[in-house]
């Protein structure tokens, strides 16, 4: 596949004397000799192995099903935390943590920011997100069977996109506009994290431009000719700007999420109602290739990591078009 990087190498001039890029060494030498390392933006790519260190972290029995509320879902955001902080992304409230004001539990969304680059665009904001609890420990009619939801796929398999979109900006810093990284609490619940952060913003005034949820990217779509598909796909021109961007048919049309409804059955759908613009999930989980939703065999050993690093790897260039562009370019029809 073909990645598009923006990078942007200014010439620093220095007195009478220009900066002088190496490209043998990734350096650049001032006038003086001084050399300061340049981002490879290839280095921060996904691969099967980042993959793995996050779900294998996520979806442990050590967690319990990281039902919201609980000891096994306070790790994870601790987790997630860490994970922020490793790659240069600050708390966009005081804290990463944002305490959720309609659940009857401690249960906090995880949000983290990379501010824009540019003044006259940092002020729009894309809101990257995913949910990360899911439904904990189930009731077995069998002795001795197993108890804990792992929820591998729903949605470690979306936390992990996230994390790993997060390390890549986080390091890179290719964003005219302003990155949300947002790992959402108590979805299972009815959306309550996602509903809590949208009215948040919205009261704050924030200009959102749009919400790019992944929900479920732990296993392949088979027999279509896209890779993944978007939820309200004939909502916006979103599968359109995203295949430009990935210049490959990246994005397609489910005939089963349109009618399963699945446009309103994530965390997208708050964001939606609070602030009306586009905001829709990518998924690739069609009801044909993974039999485990909301059961204790939601497990690691039935995820696909090759397929989740390229999920990853294919939207780089699509995040990057979208928050480069000199225009809002994604709009509801």
């Amino acid at each position: 596949m073909k990645y598009i990087f923006l990078v942007l190498f200014s010439v620093l001039l220095v007195g009478c004397g220009a900066s002088r890029l190496n490209r043998t060494t990734n350096t650049v030498a001032g006038p003086e000799g001084v050399k300061a390392k340049i981002t490879n933006p290839a280095d921060y790519l996904s691969d099967e192995n980042s993959i793995a260190g996050i779900m294998n972290f996520l979806a442990s029995d050590e967690l319990e099903g990281r039902d919201s509320g609980s000891e096994g879902i306070e790790k994870a955001a601790s987790y997630i935390e860490a994970i922020f902080e490793q790659n240069n992304i600050s708390p966009f409230f005081s804290t990463f943590k944002d305490t959720l004001s309609n659940f009857s539990k401690p249960a906090y969304n995880i949000v983290g920011l990379i501010e824009g680059s540019e003044e006259s665009f940092k002020d729009e904001y894309i809101v990257i997100g995913a949910h990360y609890d899911h439904i904990g420990v189930v009731p077995s009619e069998l002795e001795g069977a197993d108890t804990i939801a792992n929820g591998a796929n729903d949605n470690a398999s979306g936390t992990s996109t996230v994390l790993e979109l997060a390390r890549y900006f986080g390091n890179v810093r290719n964003n005219r506009r302003s990155l949300l990284f947002v790992l959402f609490s108590a979805e299972e619940k009815g959306l309550l994290g996602a509903r809590h952060l949208a009215e948040k913003l919205k009261a704050q005034n924030i200009d959102l431009y749009t919400m790019l949820n992944f929900e479920m990217t732990g296993v392949p779509l088979a027999g279509r000719d896209y890779f993944m598909y978007v939820t309200g796909y004939n909502k916006s021109n979103l599968a359109e700007i995203s295949n430009k961007y990935a210049e490959e048919n990246l994005i397609g049309f489910l005939e089963t999420a349109q009618e399963f409804n699945l446009f309103q059955r994530s965390d997208n759908y708050p964001f939606h109602e609070v602030f009306n613009v586009p905001s829709q999930t990518f998924c690739t989980f069609d009801f044909t290739n993974f039999n485990h939703y909301h059961k204790v065999g939601d497990e690691l050993s039935e995820m696909d990591f090759a397929h989740m690093a390229l999920v990853v790897n294919k939207m780089i260039p699509v995040i990057e078009g979208i928050t480069n562009a000199d225009t809002k370019e994604i709009k509801y029809q």
